[in-house]
C-alpha cells in the first residue's frame, strides 16, 4: 500500500551467458541457463551468477497465521552490495518467499505490496493460498521479496524501540505557534540523529529506490530469468517505473496498479492524497450514514464537523482502552486513514465511532496498530522506520517555508477530516529536512524509449494513490491504462475479473488490454 501523510499537522549493461546451479526443494542441483545484465562493472559478476539455495519458509512467516501452502512454497536469501559503486564494500541480504508454479512454467514474477517498507515476504505468505490457486500462480513462480531492510532483509532499517514508539504515538504535536513548532523540529531532529546513529549512515544513504531496483535485477539473474516479470501496488510502482528506467530491455512485462507517479511535487503529491482521503472519508460517511444509527449523524454534509468533535476532544484527553494504552489525537487520525484504504474496513470504522462517542477508544487504536505494524504483545514490525528512511531518501527535503507552510494550509483545505482545527498559517519541517544523508532521486518524467508496452491499473476513487497519477505515469511509460471503477486502493487480484483476466492474457501470453478498458 501507499502510506499516507496522516493528519494535517503532524550504463547499458553487460551481456553474458552463464550458467548457475540453483537447489530444488528437494535439495537436488537443478542447471539453469539464462543471461545476466552485470551492470556497471565485472565485480558486479559474484552477485548476478550466485546460487540460490532455497528452504523451508519456517523462518520467514508463520505458517499457522498465514496459511502458506508447506508443499509450494519455500524461501531464500540472496546477497546484494550495499553501495553498487563498491561492490567489495559490505553487503546486504534480500529475503524471498516463492511460491512454485503448478503448471507449464513461464518463468517469475515478482511482486511488491508497497510502502515503502511494506513487507514483500509477508504479503506473499498471506496471500500464497489464493494467489497459488490463480492461472497465474499456476503458470509463474510467485515471487514476493523483502526490499533491503526491510522486514527479514539485513540488515534492518530500526531506528526506534517499540517502547519509544508508543510513547511517539502517545504525543500529540498540533501546537503550531512559534514556541510549539520549535518543538516539532527539535524532536524530528532527534529522531533524525537517533535513526542515523542505530542503522548508521553508510546503510541509510543506500535503502532508497535506485538501489532497490538494482537488487530486484540481481534478484532476476539468480532466479535463471532472463527478463524480469513484475507486478506492483502502489509505492510498489515507483518500484517498477525505476527497475524500466535503469533496464528498460530487461523487461519481459509489467503491471503497475495504484501508481506513483514519478514526476510529481513531493507538496502537491501530499495535497491530492489528502483529496482523495477526504473523498473516500465523504464515501464512507454517506454510507454510514445511509445505514442508520450512525456517530456521524444524519446528514451527510454535516459528517466532516460530527467527525472532528468526536476526534479533536482527544489532543487534551485521550480516551480510555481496555489495552491500557489511551487512545491519541495521532492514533485516532491513523486508524480513520487505515480504514479508507479499503471499504471492507467500513464496518470496523463505523463501530470505532460509535464507540469513540461513548467515550472509549479500543477500536480506532486496533486500526491504528494495524497501519503501525504493532501486534497484540507490543512487537513493530520496522515498515515505519522504513517509511520514513527510504521517503527521505526518495524526496527532495522539504525546507522553503513557503513551501512547508502551502502544505499545511492547503493540507487542512484539501482534507477538513484531518484537520486538528490548530492551524496557524505556518507549518513545521518534517523529519526529512534533518535526514542525516542526502536524497538519491528527484521527481522527474521518465522518458524510455526502449521499453516494451507495459500496463497501469488506476482506480478512480482510491484515497492513496489518485487516479490522474496512474494517468500520468502510463502516458510517460507509453503504458496501456485499465481504469478501475471503485473506491479503494488497487485492483488487480482482488476477485475482480475484468481487471484480472486482464492482467492474466497479459502476463502470461503478452497480450495487451484493450485500449481505454474500464472495469
Amino acid at each position: 500500500m501507499r502510506r499516507w501523510v496522516g493528519a494535517t499537522g503532524a550504463g547499458l549493461a553487460l551481456l553474458m551467458a552463464v550458467t548457475a546451479c540453483s537447489e530444488s526443494v528437494d535439495g537436488q542441483a537443478e542447471e539453469a541457463t539464462f543471461s545476466v545484465g552485470a551492470g556497471p562493472t565485472p565485480s558486479l559478476d559474484r552477485f548476478y551468477g550466485q546460487t540460490i539455495r532455497w528452504e523451508s519458509c519456517a523462518a520467514y512467516a508463520d505458517q499457522e497465521v498465514t496459511g502458506y501452502p508447506e508443499d509450494r512454497s519455500d524461501c531464500a536469501t540472496i546477497t546484494v552490495p550495499v553501495d553498487y559503486e563498491n561492490p567489495d564494500g559490505d553487503a546486504a541480504d534480500i529475503a524471498i518467499f516463492r511460491v512454485r508454479a503448478s503448471g507449464d512454467k513461464v518463468g517469475s514474477l515478482l511482486m511488491n505490496p508497497g510502502g515503502p517498507g511494506a513487507s514483500g515476504v509477508e504479503f506473499m505468505a498471506g496471500q500464497a493460498q489464493s494467489f497459488g490457486s490463480l492461472d497465474l500462480g499456476k503458470r509463474f513462480d510467485l515471487i514476493g521479496f523483502d526490499p533491503r531492510g526491510i522486514g527479514r532483509s539485513t540488515p534492518q532499517i530500526r531506528c526506534f524501540t517499540a517502547q519509544e514508539r508508543d510513547e511517539a504515538r502517545a504525543e500529540t504535536l498540533v501546537d503550531m505557534s512559534p514556541a510549539g513548532i520549535a518543538k516539532i523540529e527539535a524532536e524530528n531532529r532527534a529522531d533524525a540523529d537517533k535513526c542515523a546513529q542505530r542503522v548508521g549512515t553508510d546503510f541509510l544513504a543506500h535503502v532508497g529506490t535506485v538501489d532497490v531496483v538494482k537488487d530486484m535485477d540481481v534478484l532476476r539473474a539468480a532466479l535463471g530469468d532472463d527478463k524480469l516479470n513484475y507486478l506492483g501496488y502502489s509505492y510498489g510502482t515507483k518500484i517498477g517505473s525505476a527497475y524500466a528506467e535503469q533496464f528498460p530491455t530487461k523487461v519481459r512485462a509489467m503491471v503497475n496498479d495504484g501508481a506513483v507517479d514519478p514526476s510529481a511535487n513531493p507538496v502537491d503529491e501530499n495535497i491530492r492524497q489528502l483529496a482523495g482521503f477526504q473523498s473516500t472519508f465523504d464515501a464512507f460517511a454517506a454510507d454510514c450514514i445511509n445505514r442508520g444509527d450512525c456517530a456521524l449523524g444524519d446528514d451527510p454534509a454535516a459528517a466532516t464537523t460530527r467527525f472532528q468533535e468526536l476526534t479533536r476532544p482527544l489532543i487534551d484527553k485521550p480516551a480510555p482502552t481496555s489495552d491500557g494504552r489511551p487512545l491519541s489525537y495521532g492514533d485516532a487520525m491513523t486508524g480513520a486513514g487505515q480504514a479508507m484504504y479499503s471499504d471492507a474496513l467500513w464496518e470496523p470504522l463505523r463501530d470505532a465511532l460509535t464507540e469513540l462517542a461513548g467515550g472509549r477508544g479500543d477500536t480506532l487504536l486496533r486500526l491504528a496498530d494495524l497501519y503501525e505494524g504493532r501486534d497484540a504483545a507490543g512487537y513493530y514490525t520496522n515498515s515505519t522506520d522504513a517509511f520514513t528512511a527510504i521517503r527521505c531518501v526518495d524526496d527532495p527535503r522539504l525546507t522553503d517555508q513557503a513551501e512547508i507552510d502551502r502544505l499545511d494550509v492547503e493540507g487542512r483545505r484539501a482534507a477538513p477530516f484531518t484537520d486538528d482545527g490548530r492551524g496557524t498559517g505556518k507549518g513545521a519541517r518534517d523529519v526529512c529536512a534533518f535526514w542525516p544523508v542526502p536524497p538519491t532521486s528527484a521527481p522527474h518524467d521518465l522518458n524510455i524509449p526502449n521499453l516494451p508496452t507495459t500496463v497501469v491499473i488506476s482506480t478512480t476513487n482510491d484515497p492513496a494513490t489518485p487516479y490522474q497519477a496512474g494517468v500520468d505515469l502510463a502516458a510517460q511509460l507509453g503504458a496501456r491504462l485499465i481504469t478501475f471503477e471503485g473506491a479503494q486502493h488497487t485492483a488487480s487480484l482482488e476477485g475482480h475479473d475484468c481487471v484480472d483476466d486482464a492482467v492474466t492474457e497479459y502476463f502470461v501470453n503478452l497480450t495487451l488490454p484493450d485500449e481505454g478498458l474500464k472495469c
